[in-house]
């Protein structure tokens, strides 16, 4: 059997890497270790990917095996708008990832109740929190049942559907405006 030969199109950045990085250890040990602290800091503070699951956001995501780009800058809720997808800590099961709708902002109004419950109770949304829901509400444990949640707990908002391919988006608000 002939020895393994690697592809034509690699043979120069081997070349490179061979030249600069064979005979130099530590230099391979800091390239190293400078390209995995750049991608932890892009990762953790700029823009991560993570898959859904789960039937609370039915139709906007499916149920299992959709991957999602989220933007980290608006942790802590900054720059968050009513309408926009965020990513969160779970409140009632901690240690969990939640993605869920911002429906209202301190001092907006919400309905407590899901419309057609019977229940027309409003509340205001007290400072530092916001009211999220699942887009679908039948299959959603949001802030109907565990009230408003504190925007310290959002990691960031959700700003696109990556996986699967074909399905690939941008998001846009989803709230259409009463007429």
């Amino acid at each position: 059997m002939p020895p393994f030969r690697f592809p034509v199109f690699l043979k120069p950045p081997l070349q490179f890497l061979k030249k600069h990085y064979y005979s130099h250890p530590f230099l391979l040990f800091t390239t190293t270790l400078k390209t995995l602290l750049l991608f932890h800091v892009i990762t953790r503070y700029q823009y991560s990917i993570d898959g859904t699951w789960g039937a609370s956001m039915l139709p906007t995501f499916s149920v299992f095996g959709d991957h999602v780009l989220i933007d980290r800058g608006y942790r802590r809720g900054r720059g968050v708008e009513v309408g926009d997808v965020v990513t969160f800590d779970s409140v009632v099961e901690p240690g969990e990832k939640v993605i869920k709708r911002v429906l209202g902002l301190e001092g907006d109004y919400v309905m407590r109740n899901t419309p057609g419950s019977g229940s027309q109770e409003m509340i205001q949304i007290p400072k530092g929190h916001c009211w999220v829901v699942g887009d679908n509400l039948g299959f959603s444990r949001d802030s109907r049942h565990f009230g408003p949640m504190p925007m310290a707990l959002i990691k960031g908002k959700v700003i696109a559907k990556v996986f699967p391919w074909k399905e690939r988006e941008w998001l846009t608000s989803g709230l259409n405006p009463v007429v």
